[in-house]
């Protein structure tokens, strides 16, 4: 299976995730939903993240330019809102996961897709 198949049949094609992308930890784009438009600045970010929360704490989280407010860290996954959407970045051994759910989806539903896959590339060795 590709990565673009995962993106677009375990991310997106569950109905639960907007839009997704799956990202290497050096921030190289492993595959992403069409038009999906997360700077290489913004991927290293959400990257660095996960060693240290400080930033987007205080700062917020920028995805496609849009500022998310930082909510929690729960041990692999961040959790970040803005308005009637938010965000789920989960880290697995060697990549990212970014989900986004979008109005009228459920925040819970985004984060047991994104984490679930995360957890699958996880066992398979990613």
């Amino acid at each position: 299976m590709s990565w673009q198949t995962y993106v677009d049949s375990n991310l997106v094609g569950t109905g639960k995730v907007s839009k997704g992308a799956i990202y290497g930890l050096d921030g190289s784009v492993w595959a992403t939903s069409p038009g999906f438009n997360v700077s290489g600045d913004e991927v290293k970010k959400l990257v660095a993240a996960f060693a240290d929360s400080k930033n987007i704490a205080a700062n917020g989280l920028f995805i496609e330019g849009v500022k998310y407010v930082y909510l929690r860290t729960v041990g692999d996954s961040i959790y970040a809102r803005h308005s009637s959407t938010g965000v789920n970045i989960t880290k697995a051994k060697t990549c990212i996961l970014v989900g986004c759910y979008g109005e009228n989806m459920q925040a819970a539903d985004c984060n047991n897709v994104v984490e679930g896959l995360a957890q699958y590339l996880v066992n398979a060795g990613y």
